[in-house]
């Protein structure tokens, strides 16, 4: 393990050597600092929630694994969030979904839900002074009639998911003016098709029409902000969505609302860096789920891939930090579940890391010029940069374990804690 004098030692040369190719480290650190992720609660549980015990997942989702220790109440989850920011360097944000909510030993139906059932995670969030995210949970629950939710034919099933948005968006509203940081929230459904239908239209004007009705009342962007996730399929839809990016996009456009890009919703060999400038082009601010698809949407934990990197590189590159709003999403249950947040967010900092210490503005000196074979080469030996000692001195600045040694520090959690949970 390497001591904090050599972690310094060790910073300085690299410094000099980025420096050569006019990159300031202490710079792109600074900015770094000031990027918050949106972490989601649902790795800690299985996406499981506490509006009933035993809850089991369905409706497009699925989590896999049984590792031991998987918080059982919203009191062990937030104690396993806490353990997890103990070890991710910088300022980050907590991701709610509204299955979330504390009843109190009152059941509250979700058409019925208030910012009330989420007081605690607000009084929580203000102890740890970070700000928390929200999403309507459109899975899981008897009135999900055929997979089908603000699509379905039957306008009382739409009734009751309309009035479940038009619900989580006041509470949004309710976190956001409560913590004095502004909530996203963020509307992603289900419906779909398991084989081809007979008619794709229906669904749509459905959808555009429940949309309408709940995002009808104006809220203080101050407080909340409205974002639509698109998909292109998924478990039991595998043919059909009527949310999908062409439909959400042009609904964002026109009715001015945020667009999700989830790195998991596309073909299994489509990336959504691509996407990121194409559509600030007519979107002024846009939020992503960067997860992992492995031949599907399966949501594996975030690793350090050049999908990630290339994600990365176009948020910092194209001077979007301020227009992008960053948060994680996957649910891995077959390894410690702390594990995952901390292994996960911390590679989505060091991704925005590495693009922040690229020579980027050499690259692009080089590609105005037409030398595009100087932009191949310099894009290829930065990779070289000692770029792991520029990550290792930012933890110690964050007071955060540097390289491997945080391991220890969950490990230790996972005896003491995880292991005595039934």
């Amino acid at each position: 393990m390497s001591s904090n004098k050599t972690i310094q030692k060790t910073y300085d040369l690299a410094r000099e050597r980025f420096a050569e190719l006019g990159v300031d480290t202490e710079t792109a650190l600074a900015k770094l600092a000031k990027i918050p992720i949106s972490i989601h609660c649902w790795q800690g549980d299985d996406v499981g929630g506490f509006e009933t015990a035993g809850a089991q997942l369905g409706d497009g989702l699925a989590v896999t694994g049984n590792y031991p220790g998987k918080a059982r109440t919203p009191q062990e989850l937030r104690a396993d969030f806490e353990k997890a920011l103990s070890v991710i360097p910088g300022k980050h944000r907590f991701n709610l979904h509204a299955n979330y909510a504390e009843m109190d030993g009152k059941r509250v139906d979700r058409n019925a839900l208030t910012v009330r059932q989420f007081q605690n995670w607000i009084d929580w969030a203000k102890t740890l002074k970070i700000g928390l995210d929200f999403n309507p949970t459109y899975f899981s629950h008897p009135m999900v009639k055929g997979g089908l939710t603000l699509t379905h034919q039957d306008e009382s099933v739409r009734k009751f998911w309309i009035e479940h948005g038009i619900r989580c968006r006041e509470i949004g509203a309710g976190i956001g003016k409560a913590l004095g940081s502004t909530c996203l929230t963020n509307l992603w459904i289900p419906d779909g098709m398991k084989d081809t239908p007979a008619d794709r239209k229906g669904p749509r004007l459905r959808l555009a029409d429940s949309l309408d009705q709940i995002f009808r009342k104006k809220i203080d962007r101050k407080h909340n902000v409205d974002s639509v996730e698109p998909k292109l399929f998924g478990i039991g839809a595998e043919s059909y969505t009527p949310g999908s990016h062409e439909f959400y996009l042009g609904y964002a456009v026109d009715r001015g609302t945020l667009l999700t890009l989830d790195a998991g919703h596309y073909h299994p060999t489509e990336g959504i860096a691509d996407k990121i400038s194409s559509v600030l082009c007519v979107l002024p601010e846009i939020a992503l789920h960067v997860s992992r698809g492995v031949r599907w949407d399966s949501d594996h934990v975030v690793t350090l891939t050049d999908d990630l990197q290339a994600i990365a590189q176009e948020i910092v590159w194209g001077g979007y930090t301020d227009r992008v709003r960053i948060g994680l999403d996957y649910f891995d249950a077959s390894i410690n579940r702390v594990a995952a947040w901390v292994i996960g967010a911390r590679n989505m900092v060091k991704a925005l890391l590495l693009a922040l210490a690229s020579p980027i503005e050499k690259l692009q000196e080089a590609e105005g010029a037409g030398d595009y074979t100087s932009r191949l080469a310099l894009l290829e030996d930065s990779k070289m940069l000692p770029f792991g000692a520029v990550w290792d001195y930012y933890c110690l600045t964050q007071n955060v374990p540097a390289a491997e040694t945080w391991l220890a520090t969950i490990k230790q959690y996972e005896a003491a804690v995880l292991s005595k949970r039934a």
